[in-house]
């Protein structure tokens, strides 16, 4: 019997790290029904989980009601609020000899050799973490430079901590991440890195991980394009094909855009979509330069909306109007009229009416990754490559998400290609702050 669609669904299960389109999905949630979610941290945490299979610890995927493979679904973030006390975080280095093939995915135990062992969290440091079965030190990961960071009741500036401080938030672990109760990732914080001390940062939290359920079984942080190419012929059971490696839905992206007030369209892959949500990160620069962020939890509002029949490849996103590049911002009324005067002196008789759109693009590195976002720029709005290229230029901006391999091709569309894709209207409404 099938369950009645809800008009909310509060989430607070999380998958062991692999985007399974054959596992029970969350819901089903009412087409512009809302998701409430407790997210778990990502990328260290459950770096140092090895039982955790995807590098990270997603929300389990909610099915979203009328959302059909070749549809898309729009996705509103309506908050995003920090749990965390503050975390742990830095470049990371893998420990051979502790995986097969890839230290995210399958970690094997030095000591006993069993494969995602059970681990448990034995005083603080970089060899805290110990297998459940024989008590090795069985981290795939340390830190080459690391820091901890408090951050202030208001989750507004963080500061880094010296070895003391460090120290006194890992004892503390699990309530200084406010990790989730349902959550099973060890708290990263039990490694107490302190090699940055007294830096302060603004917060501006924002979404690793937003998106829909690819059309395989996937690990969650290989939901890429660039993090993709290491299931390529992978020597572990989540090994992948390059040509299956398009079954992704690119939800790992790091574009620290994906923030409070943002809008995200996702393909549909699977039926109901499967949108999670996951990787919260406090603050983060273009292009996440270090490998890793500050990873922490949080309570996370979406709004969920099916567009039908808008067959896309990967995500739109439709930044707040603060984040559209300079050259990307609707054109202004004074504007237009200045550019009308110019039109009638070169007996121009008509001018485009345009609007903001950013593609997602990702690739094994940055070139691959803007090829991919013109090229799926082009073909949703039926378009020639070349158009793609001279409109970014002159009317927009390719930013880098996540180095080595996501970025955003962000321009101004003609309104009528974009009424074409039916999201004309959203746009309009997503905008219109700064239209009227």
């Amino acid at each position: 019997m099938l369950k009645e669609a809800r008009q909310t669904v509060f989430v607070n299960e999380f998958t062991n790290g692999i985007l399974d389109p054959g596992e029970d999905m969350l819901g089903p949630l009412k087409n512009g029904g809302h998701i409430v979610a407790n997210t778990a941290p990502g990328c260290w945490g459950p770096m140092i989980t090895p039982c955790l299979r995807g590098g990270h610890e997603v929300t389990k995927p909610v099915y979203v009601e009328g959302a059909e493979v070749g549809d898309a679904i729009a996705i509103r973030i309506k908050s995003i609020d920090v749990t965390s006390m503050g975390t742990s975080s830095g470049n990371d280095s893998p420990v051979e000899g502790r995986f097969i093939g890839d230290p995210f995915v399958a970690v094997k135990c030095p000591g006993c050799g069993t494969l995602y062992p059970d681990t448990k969290v034995v005083g603080s440091g970089p060899e805290s973490v110990r297998c459940a079965n024989c008590d090795t030190d069985v981290t795939p990961f340390i830190f080459t430079h690391g820091y901890t960071i408090a951050f202030d009741s208001e989750r507004k500036v963080g500061i880094t901590l010296d070895k003391a401080a460090a120290e006194e938030a890992a004892a503390q672990g699990r309530s200084f991440m406010n990790t989730p109760e349902n959550s099973v990732q060890n708290p990263i914080v039990a490694f107490a890195p302190h090699d940055m001390v007294g830096t302060v940062a603004r917060l501006r939290p924002f979404l690793g991980q937003l998106g829909t359920t690819p059309a395989r079984r996937m690990p969650d942080s290989h939901n890429a394009g660039d993090f993709g190419q290491f299931l390529v012929e992978a020597p572990h059971e989540y090994s992948i094909s390059r040509e299956q490696l398009e079954d992704r839905t690119d939800g790992h992206m790091d574009i620290n855009r994906v923030r409070e007030g943002a809008v995200l369209i996702c393909p549909v892959k699977v039926e109901g979509g499967g949108v999670y949500i996951g990787d919260m990160h406090a603050m983060q620069g273009d292009g996440e330069i270090a490998g890793h962020t500050a990873d922490v939890a949080g309570i996370v509002t979406l709004q969920a909306i099916v567009i039908k029949g808008l067959k896309i490849d990967g995500p739109i996103l439709l930044p707040v109007p603060e984040d559209l590049p300079y050259l990307a911002k609707p054109i202004t009324k004074k504007e237009k009229e200045s550019a009308m005067s110019l039109a009638r002196q070169w007996g121009v008789n008509k001018l485009e009416e345009s609007l903001p759109i950013s593609f997602i693009g990702t690739g094994a590195n940055l070139n691959d990754a803007t090829a991919n976002g013109l090229e799926r720029a082009a073909k949703a709005l039926g378009i020639t490559v070349p158009e793609v290229m001279n409109r970014a230029t002159i009317t927009g901006s390719i930013e880098i998400g996540r180095h080595p391999g996501v970025v955003t091709v962000t321009f101004l569309a003609p309104v009528k290609y974009l009424e074409r894709l039916n999201l004309a209207h959203l746009i309009k409404d997503h905008y219109r702050s700064i239209l009227e």
